[in-house]
C-alpha cells in the first residue's frame, strides 16, 4: 500500500523546517521515505518474487541514505533528532 496524501502531509507537518515547507526539506523527504519504505517491505514478506518492487524498494533505500548523509554532513543536531523520532538506527 502506498502513501495516502493525509499520511503525507502528516509526516510533512511533523518533520517540516520552516512555516513554508511543503515536503522539500531533506527531514520531510526521509520521513515520507521510511513510510513508503516500510509498507514495501511488507508487501516484499507476501511477494518475496516480486523483481520490480525489490528494485524499487532498493532505490527508496539509497535515495534515503543520500538524504541522511546530506543531513548529517549539514546538521549533525538535526541529523540525531531526525534518527531517534524515526526509529532508524538501533
Amino acid at each position: 500500500m502506498s502513501v495516502t496524501k493525509e499520511r503525507k502531509s502528516e509526516l510533512v507537518k511533523a518533520f517540516k523546517n520552516s512555516e513554508h515547507d511543503n515536503g522539500g526539506s531533506a527531514a520531510a523527504q526521509v520521513a515520507v521515505l521510511t513510510e513508503r519504505i516500510r509498507n514495501l517491505t511488507e508487501h516484499m514478506k507476501a511477494n518475496h518474487k516480486d523483481e520490480h518492487s525489490k528494485r524499487g524498494l532498493l532505490l527508496m533505500v539509497n535515495r534515503r541514505k543520500k538524504l541522511l548523509r546530506y543531513i548529517k554532513d549539514n546538521n549533525p543536531g538535526e541529523y540525531e533528532e531526525l534518527i531517534k523520532k524515526l526509529g532508524l538506527r538501533k
